[in-house]
């Protein structure tokens, strides 16, 4: 068994190919699918939901580390910006995300804490990428 494999089951999931540049995914088990679209039209491209799964990971971890400061978040929103190489592939060099959060008694200190535990600890999304590519982050915390 590889290393770290101890603990939560692992990931099944099912891709199949729609046409074109589209593909479809979702849990092998069923349920909602996401639409993925190398072209961006009908849906994120795949670098794009690298981004987006980033995000949510570390969204996810965010908002369980203010609830349990007994600081609920009312709103969260992401903004990614993922820098790619100009060579190919074109990999994933810089991730760069702003948070935006709001909710009541949400102290700044106690908001970047929990973006920094999530971004370096916690997010196993993030943590899964090649740990020469920087996960930056700055947050907007909003009234």
């Amino acid at each position: 068994m590889a290393e770290g494999t101890q603990g939560k089951p692992p990931s099944k999931t099912v891709v199949t190919w729609a046409g074109d540049q589209q593909f479809d995914g979702g849990r092998a088990s069923g349920g909602p699918t996401i639409r993925l679209d190398g072209r961006g039209a009908t849906g994120p491209s795949p670098v794009d939901a690298l981004g987006i799964a980033i995000a949510g990971c570390t969204g996810v971890d965010i908002v369980d580390i203010l609830a349990k400061r007994r600081t609920p978040v009312e709103s969260l929103s992401m903004e990614v910006h993922a820098e790619r190489a100009n060579a190919v592939p074109a990999r994933v060099v810089a991730v760069d995300i702003t948070y935006h959060i709001r909710g009541a008694g949400i102290e700044r200190a106690h908001a970047e804490r929990a973006i920094e535990l999530a971004v370096t600890k916690y997010c196993s999304v993030g943590s899964s990428i090649d740990p020469a590519t920087p996960i930056r982050w700055t947050l907007v915390l909003e009234d």
